[in-house]
Parts: structure tokens; C-alpha cells; sequence
């Protein structure tokens, strides 16, 4: 049903009597009258007194609207139009083209006339104002979702007439003052663009729509989100507690907007007795929606070569593309050296390792199991590098003798790794320096022997051991043999060699044995003689 009211204007305008019809001044300035379409509107001609006029017209742009002495006429306005009785003009429904100057002549008693102007402004609006922010996601309470990085539009439009002002304006929240974006005169609607929508683009966003005829204004808002996560994946932490078989896992994911979705898992093989690939899906440990979510677990819920994962989810993110961090559990394995000794008096160092265990074991140096960890003092200095433990033990004594324990500890088991000490007193090291140098004395002696047999070996096989061989001018051997009981006489030949390392020549005669008898012997036979080469 179309609206109608009913406007009454009474124009307190400067008039002009005219005493005659053949008078003709101008009117004053008009009255202003604002309707809307579908309005009743009443423009009255004379209102001074409770005279009535007997006989009114009106006229709008030069061309006659009405008049009392007619019915009303199509004359470019329509049968809209009624002059009433007192002069006044009636719009039984205003509509868009009614606006514009209309002036009256009223004739009074007393042939005296009336003249007055009314300038009638037809507005309406603004009306169905919208905005849409596209692309985004609308949540239940209406509240509209776009992402870090996207490229968003934003449009407004709005009914207004005859014309109409937009503008887009945004603040940080409804209360806060809105800051203009982008504005248009005119048009009937109004976009623009956001490239790469940063989280700082979160906030409401308005459009007004401002009527140019009366300034009356409408706004329609929506509160824009953008959600966004981190580039970086979760952080998977641990937090020892006072108790030693509990540990409390923690699982952080910061930057995210709104807050991620985090869960627990404990995973386990799908072949317990195979090596087949871990089951991502296994056992939840703990969920929620929370920037860092914590669980505490206890030994019997452990075990070593276990794998426990957080996995994090989050509307930013694409289906299947869950960050994740995790952990594979160890038991502590310190290793150390089983045997360590010191002379009495000095001062030792033991040195524990452990680089396996996960979580981080506790790690300490103990002298008896039953009794507490070894502290710093004047006896025992404790010091770590890395994975290092060092426990160092001054001013050694036989009472520092015997099993040091190198202890592991962490929320899985507890590990430690056993060293014995011996210490030696000074006395101890006597028997084993001279030892020492009587072997040392032995070898050297023949060593020198050694050498000097060899340096001499060929004197030791042709003459004397070890002195120069006599007879300068030449060596005469004598061989005999058993058997024939012949003896053979060597004469050299050649003259001596100088050379220490000398060979000589000789020549071997056989002589028969009746040789020997009797020199005289003229049937003897001489053979020939034997080279022999020494």
C-alpha cells in the first residue's frame, strides 16, 4: 500500500496586495515545501485573516495548475490537482514531476488581490541501501570471512531521489570514528577494490547514501574478518615436572587469527611386529581450539621409539595441508668409560655422555645408589658441555677408590652407566721406573754389539774377530784331506788387495804323496792346477 500524508504548509510569504488586476509586481521569495511520492499535500494561497477568496489560480512554470471557478484539468500536472474553497491547493497524491515554483492569485473582497509563492521539492530516499564484500564467507551472526593475501570488491547501492551521495567509510570497531574510503555524486551505486588484503583490513565497513534535496541519510554496514595463519608450522615443547615419570607435552601455534584448532596424537604402527609406516591416525591425546594446548602423560602411558604429533587446523588453511610438528620418544643411554685410575695425591676427571634421550634426561654423578647426587665442593667440581657431564675429583685418596655412577633420567626410564676408579700410590711406580731402565740399558747394549758384529762380519769369517789380517804380501791356505791323507798347498798368486773388503786368487796344487817323500822324484806328475776364489 502506498504511503500517503498529509502536508499542510502554511505560507507565511511576503505578499503583494494589488488594488487592481491591472497592478503587477512580483512576489516575494517562495515558502519551500518538501513531500515525498504518494504524499497529500496541501499548498495554501491565503492565510492572513478568515477572509475567503472569491476566486484563486495557480500556475507552475509559466502554465496554469488549477483554479476554483473549474474542475481540475490535465493542463501538464494531472487530475491530481484540486483548488479548494479557501484557495488552497490540494495534491491528493504527489508524484515525481510535481516538484517546482507554483504561485497563487487569490481575489479578495473589496476587489483587493492576493499573490503568493510555494516551491514544492519531491524527494524520497535513500532507501534499500546494500552492501556485499566479495568473495567472502558469511558466519552465522551474519559477520562476513575473507583470507590474508585475496583480492576483495566492495559495492554499495541505494535509492534516491531526485539524486543521491555515497560514500564507503571503515572503522576499526562500530564505535570507533569511520574514515572515508571512496565517495560518488549521483550514481546509484558505488564499488571499488582491495588487492592483497592485509590483516589490518579487519574492521566494519559503511556505506552512507546522503538525499541532495534533504540531506537525509542511510547507512548499511558489515563487520569484515580476515583470517590468516603463520607461515611457520607449530612448536612442539616439553616441561619436566617435579616428578620424574611425568612430563607435560606442550604444542604453540602464535600469529593465528582466530585461534587454530590443535590435537595430540599418539601414533602407533599399523604392523606392531613389522616396520610398516606409522598410523598418523592413532590415538588422541588431548584437543582444542587455543593458541597452545598442553598434556600431561606419565611413564605407563610411554615408550621408547614412540612418536607423538600435534597437528594443527585451521579455516585458512587447505583441506589436507594440516601443519604439523612432532617427537620420537628415547630412553637416556649415558656412556662413559668403565675403568679410571689416579695416582694418589693428583686429581681425575670422569666424563659422561648422553645424546639419546628424548626428552632431555636428567643427568648427575653419583658415588653410592642408595645415597644422593654428588654436589660441587672443595672435593668434587661438576661441569657440562653440551651433552657432556664432567665430574672432576681433587687431592685423590685411597678413600676415593671404587664405582661411580654417571645417572640418566627422563619421563620414559631411568639408565646409569658404572665407573670404577683405582688409585695407585707414589710408591707404587718405584720398581716399575728402574725396571724400565734396566730394559733400556739391554736393549742398548746389544744394540752397539749388533752393530759392530755387523759392520765386521767379513773379518770375522776370513781372520781374526776383529783386528786386521796379517801378512801383507799374501794368504797361503793349506787344505787336507782325510781320506788320501794329501795335503795341498795354496800359494797366491796375486799380489795383495788394499781393500778391507779384499778377494784373493790362489792357485791349488795337488802333490802326490810320494812327492812329499822324496823331492828327488823325476817320474812325479804335476797336474793341473785349481782357481779357487775366496
Amino acid at each position: 500500500m502506498m504511503r500517503r500524508t498529509l502536508v499542510a504548509v502554511c505560507v507565511f510569504a511576503t505578499v503583494a496586495v494589488w488594488a487592481s488586476e491591472d497592478t503587477s509586481e512580483s512576489p516575494a521569495e517562495s515558502t519551500v515545501v518538501t513531500a515525498s511520492p504518494g504524499d497529500i499535500v496541501l499548498l495554501p494561497c491565503y492565510s492572513e485573516g478568515s477572509v475567503t477568496p472569491s476566486h484563486t489560480r495557480w500556475w507552475k512554470d509559466g502554465g496554469e495548475a488549477g483554479s476554483s471557478e473549474a474542475a481540475p484539468t490535465d493542463g501538464g500536472v494531472g487530475p491530481r490537482l484540486q483548488v479548494l474553497g479557501d484557495g488552497s491547493l490540494n495534491f491528493r497524491t504527489v508524484a515525481e514531476g510535481d516538484e517546482g515554483v507554483y504561485r497563487c492569485q487569490a481575489t479578495l473582497p473589496g476587489n483587493m488581490t492576493w499573490q503568493a509563492r510555494v516551491k514544492l521539492q519531491v524527494a524520497s530516499g535513500p532507501q534499500n541501501v546494500s552492501v556485499s564484500i566479495a568473495p567472502s564467507t558469511m558466519l552465522s551472526n551474519g559477520t562476513l570471512v575473507t583470507y590474508r593475501g585475496s583480492s576483495v570488491s566492495f559495492r554499495c547501492a541505494a535509492a534516491s531521489y531526485p539524486s543521491q551521495r555515497l560514500t564507503w567509510s571503515f572503522a576499526v570497531a562500530s564505535a570507533a570514528p569511520g574514515t572515508p574510503m571512496a565517495s560518488a555524486d549521483g550514481a546509484p551505486s558505488l564499488a571499488f577494490q582491495m588487492e592483497d588484503v592485509r590483516p589490518e583490513a579487519q574492521g566494519i565497513y559503511n556505506c552512507a547514501a546522503d538525499n541532495t534535496v534533504t540531506h537525509a541519510v542511510a547507512n548499511a554496514s558489515a563487520q569484515l574478518l580476515v583470517y590468516y595463519v603463520p607461515a611457520r608450522h607449530p612448536e612442539c615443547s616439553w616441561l619436566q615436572s617435579e616428578d620424574s615419570t611425568q612430563v607435560r607435552l606442550g604444542c604453540a601455534w602464535a600469529g593465528c587469527y582466530p585461534d587454530p584448532g590443535l590435537r595430540w596424537t599418539q601414533e602407533r604402527k599399523r604392523d606392531p611386529s613389522g616396520d610398516g609406516d606409522w598410523d598418523r591416525g592413532g590415538r588422541v591425546l588431548a584437543s582444542g581450539v587455543t593458541s597452545v594446548l598442553w598434556v600431561a602423560l606419565n611413564r605407563s602411558l610411554l615408550g621408547g621409539g614412540q612418536t607423538l604429533r600435534c597437528v594443527a587446523q585451521h579455516l585458512a588453511l587447505a583441506a589436507g595441508r594440516e601443519p604439523t610438528c612432532a617427537f620420537t620418544l628415547e630412553a637416556p643411554r649415558p656412556e662413559v668409560s668403565p675403568l679410571a685410575w689416579a695416582q694418589e695425591g693428583g686429581s681425575v676427571t670422569l666424563v659422561c655422555t648422553e645424546v639419546t634421550s628424548v626428552p632431555p634426561a636428567d643427568t648427575a654423578w653419583w658415588r653410592d645408589v642408595g645415597s644422593a647426587a654428588l654436589a660441587p665442593g672443595p672435593k668434587y667440581a661438576l661441569s657440562r658441555e653440551g651433552a657432556t657431564y664432567s665430574l672432576t675429583i681433587t687431592n685423590v685418596t685411597q678413600d676415593d677408590r671404587g664405582t661411580y655412577f654417571c645417572r640418566s633420567e627422563n619421563p620414559l626410564a631411568l639408565r646409569q652407566a658404572e665407573v670404577y676408579l683405582s688409585v695407585r700410590a707414589s710408591s707404587d711406580y718405584t720398581g716399575a721406573i728402574i725396571g724400565v731402565f734396566i730394559a733400556a740399558l739391554i736393549v742398548g747394549v746389544a744394540a752397539v754389539v749388533a752393530k759392530l758384529l755387523f759392520a765386521n762380519r767379513h773379518r770375522v769369517c776370513l781372520g781374526g774377530p776383529f783386528g786386521p789380517l796379517q801378512g801383507g804380501g799374501g794368504d797361503v791356505l793349506n787344505l787336507v784331506e782325510s781320506d788320501e791323507e794329501q795335503i795341498f798347498q795354496a800359494v797366491a798368486r796375486l799380489p795383495p788387495i788394499t781393500d778391507v773388503r779384499h778377494t784373493t786368487l790362489v792357485q791349488i796344487h795337488r802333490l802326490p804323496s810320494g812327492e812329499q817323500e822324496g823331492a828327488g822324484n823325476e817320474n812325479a806328475r804335476e797336474e793341473a792346477p785349481d782357481l779357487v776364489t775366496l
